[in-house]
C-alpha cells in the first residue's frame, strides 16, 4: 500500500502530465500507479546552482482584486527596482489600501516554488491570497475569526498565504517546508478552491489551523 507521502508525490506528477483537471486530495489515490513520481520532489536542497542564478520571474494573480502581473524582478543578481515595486503593490493589503516594503527573502520563496514545479510542466499562476497587512487589517480578522497571529509576520511584510490552482496544499507546503526559509502553515478547507499554504521568512517552523 503507498504512503502518504507516495500518493502526494503521484498527485504532483499526475497533474504535471495533464491526467488531472480537478482537485485532487490527499486521501485519494492516483488513477496511474504505474507512473514514478519526480526525483527529489520535495528536496529542492539538490538543486544546482544553475537553478537560483537564473532570471526570476514571477507570475501572480490577486483574486481579490482580479489583478495578474507576470515580473520579471530579479537578473544578475540584483533586485530590479521597478518590479520590486509592483510586486509590492500586488501585495498589498487590498483591504486597508496600503502597501509596505515585502521582504526579498519572501519572494525568493514564491519564485522558486513556482520555478521548482514548472520543471514538471506546472506553469499555472500563484495565487495571492494574502501579502502584507496592516495592523488594523489583521485586527479585524482576528475579531471575525480568521485564523491570524496577533503579531503576524503579514505586517512586517514577510508573510504571504498562497496556492495554486489544482495543486493539494498539502504538496504546495511540502514543497516550500523543503526550501527551509521560514515558517509554513497548512490551511486545508474542504471547498471548490481547496485551502492554502501560509509562507513566510520567520523561524523555521510548521503548523495546520
Amino acid at each position: 500500500m503507498p504512503s502518504r507521502r507516495q500518493i502526494l508525490r503521484q498527485t504532483l506528477t499526475l497533474t504535471a502530465a495533464g491526467l488531472f483537471t480537478t482537485r485532487v486530495f490527499a486521501g485519494d489515490k492516483p488513477k496511474n500507479g504505474e507512473l514514478a513520481p519526480p526525483p527529489d520532489l520535495f528536496d529542492s536542497q539538490a538543486l544546482d546552482i544553475d537553478f537560483w542564478v537564473k532570471p526570476r520571474t514571477l507570475d501572480l494573480i490577486r483574486p481579490q482584486s482580479g489583478e495578474r502581473s507576470k515580473l520579471l524582478y530579479w537578473k544578475d543578481g540584483q533586485v530590479i527596482d521597478s518590479a520590486y515595486q509592483e510586486l509590492c503593490h500586488i501585495l498589498r493589503d487590498v483591504n486597508g489600501k496600503k502597501s509596505a516594503p515585502i521582504d526579498p527573502k519572501l519572494l525568493e520563496t514564491l519564485w522558486a516554488t513556482q520555478a521548482y514545479i514548472a520543471r514538471f510542466g506546472m506553469t499555472k499562476p500563484l495565487e495571492i491570497l494574502s501579502g502584507y497587512r496592516t495592523p488594523e487589517s489583521n485586527r479585524h480578522l482576528i475579531e471575525q475569526g480568521v485564523p491570524a497571529a496577533r503579531k503576524s509576520l503579514h505586517m512586517d511584510g514577510k508573510a504571504a498565504d498562497i496556492r495554486i490552482a489544482n495543486l493539494h496544499e498539502e504538496v504546495l507546503g511540502e514543497l516550500i517546508q523543503s526550501f527551509r526559509q521560514g515558517g509554513v502553515g497548512f490551511y486545508y478547507r474542504a471547498t471548490a478552491n481547496g485551502g492554502w499554504i501560509h509562507t513566510d521568512t520567520g523561524l523555521q517552523r510548521s503548523w495546520k489551523g
